[in-house]
């Protein structure tokens, strides 16, 4: 007989008892089984050697003790690169599955989308789907029939929505199951990346209706590799690292951490490149003597190049926050000769915040030959002005001159 302390006891309470709209885990862990039918020959040799060996484990954990506390009202990103567990832990907080141990405590309508059809039957239209949908949330047909024509209009589903689903496109799938999830007011929605399957306009409406229902007081969970649409919809971020929580706290601080984690793994990779052309070094400085490039001030970057034989291509700087898409890229034609050889670029006014940021450089021509591949170099320190908390855009000191228009 396994006894429970006073301590657990009061865990376990408290978990029962949770505010509607709140979510709360304690020590969850969840596991999968990898394949075990493995079609090649040497696969199963390969396995069978391992076994005598004891060194065949087909179990992976991909949540290992989380502890979360979200509070009523709260907008969570959960960021993380793939198969960092962020979905596995939205769909046990959906309880689509169930961890194997721990506890998950979670009050209210959940609202989920969690895949681009999740809740969807493929065999039900459209209109089915959306009252079927309804009263699992536990709503009335007379509640689900008022959100009717605002879900569909939302969707764009006015001439589809008698239409079974299977015949659907997966985007029209997807803009139904939003629309459900988001119109029939659920005290927690759970969003995926599932958005990326919709268009700029659609995403963008979705944000927008995000912030709507959690004005009205319902909790979001956000998943998303989009770090502005994090920033401009959540106050706080947890970020998930091969099944733990690496860190958790507002969202510009954790996002930072994370994009610093992401280059860092970039600059590992850069390291097993074999270019023709390689950057020796790379170096970010203020050519007026300051310390540190200050926001809104001048920029200057030294790239040293060491060429194998003489090249012409064009180069490409570029200064990112996140690996792969810069913030603003500069580029000119360049022919290097065999060797080292030094270059140098000059922005006149640096349109960043102050922080941390990364320059990747890159070689092309019209050979389809890529001399450099795209990578990191090196990084520098921004000073001066601080980032908007609004739209996590840098807050400049514009002139503006007011036209008055003189009635005809």
């Amino acid at each position: 007989m396994v006894r429970t302390t006073h301590k657990q006891a009061l865990h376990r309470q408290a978990l029962q008892q949770v505010p509607i709209g709140e979510i709360r885990s304690e020590h969850l862990w969840k596991r999968f089984r990898s394949d075990l039918t493995e079609p090649m020959l040497r696969d199963q040799l390969r396995r069978v050697r391992n076994r005598i060996r004891g060194q065949d484990n087909p179990w992976r954990w991909v949540l290992r003790d989380i502890d979360l506390s979200i509070g009523q009202g709260e907008a969570v990103g959960l960021i993380g690169i793939n198969g960092s567990g962020k979905s596995t832990l939205l769909k046990v907080l959906s309880k689509v599955m169930y961890p194997n141990a721990g506890r998950v405590a979670i009050s209210g309508r959940i609202g989920a989308l969690i895949e681009v059809r999740a809740g969807i039957h493929p065999d039900l239209t459209g209109r089915e789907n959306i009252f079927f949908y309804g009263t699992i949330l536990g709503l009335s047909r007379r509640q689900v029939a008022q959100r009717f024509n605002t879900i569909v209009e939302f969707a764009e589903l006015t001439g589809a929505v008698d239409r079974q689903v299977k015949f659907y496109s997966s985007g029209m799938g997807m803009r139904l199951g939003f629309s459900i999830a988001a119109f029939l007011e659920p005290d927690i929605l759970l969003v995926d990346e599932v958005l990326a399957v919709g268009d700029v306009d659609f995403q963008q409406r979705c944000l927008e209706r995000m912030r709507e229902v959690r004005r009205s007081g319902t909790t979001i969970v956000f998943v998303s590799h989009d770090m502005s649409a994090v920033e401009a919809m959540c106050d706080r971020v947890l970020w998930m690292d091969r099944g733990v929580v690496a860190a958790d706290g507002p969202t510009a601080e954790v996002v930072q951490a994370y994009r610093v984690g992401l280059e860092e793994k970039a600059a590992v990779w850069a390291t097993e490149l074999d270019d023709a052309v390689r950057v020796v070094s790379a170096t970010a400085y203020d050519p007026d003597g300051a310390p540190l490039p200050v926001a809104g001030g001048k920029l200057s970057i030294d790239l040293v190049l060491e060429a194998d034989a003489a090249a012409a291509f064009e180069l490409c700087v570029g200064v990112t926050q996140g690996p792969g898409s810069p913030i603003f890229a500069v580029n000119t034609d360049l022919v290097v000769p065999a060797g080292k050889s030094r270059h140098r670029c000059t922005v006149a006014a640096l349109p960043v915040p102050k922080g941390r940021y990364y320059i990747w450089s890159g070689g092309f021509n019209s050979e389809r030959r890529v001399p450099m591949s795209w990578h990191p170099v090196g990084f520098f320190d921004v000073d001066g002005g601080e980032r908007s908390s609004r739209n996590g855009i840098l807050i400049l000191s514009p002139v503006w001159v007011d036209t008055a228009w003189a009635s005809e």
